[in-house]
């Protein structure tokens, strides 16, 4: 029996014993808690984010264009005066 074989077979043997083992009820449990945790957080996807950044960014741009927009206007008014 080689190496490889002696490792396969033992790693295949640990997986079936945790496969029959508390562990994986454990693991599945808490995979299930976290996730309710997760529901109840409100949280958004890393999509979600990029999304509303872009908005964001777009929108900051147009509020800095239209008070420039409004100091020019003002200057021309005072100038007029």
């Amino acid at each position: 029996m080689d190496m490889n074989t002696f490792f396969n077979d033992l790693q295949s043997k640990i997986n079936q014993a945790i496969e029959n083992s508390p562990a994986k009820d454990i693991e599945k449990n808490v995979k299930s808690m976290m996730t309710q945790g997760f529901a109840r957080l409100d949280l958004v996807t890393r999509e979600e984010f990029d999304i509303q950044a872009q908005v964001l960014a777009k929108t900051r741009a147009k509020l800095e264009a239209l008070e420039a927009r409004i100091a020019e206007l003002e200057a021309r008014l005072t100038a007029e005066k």
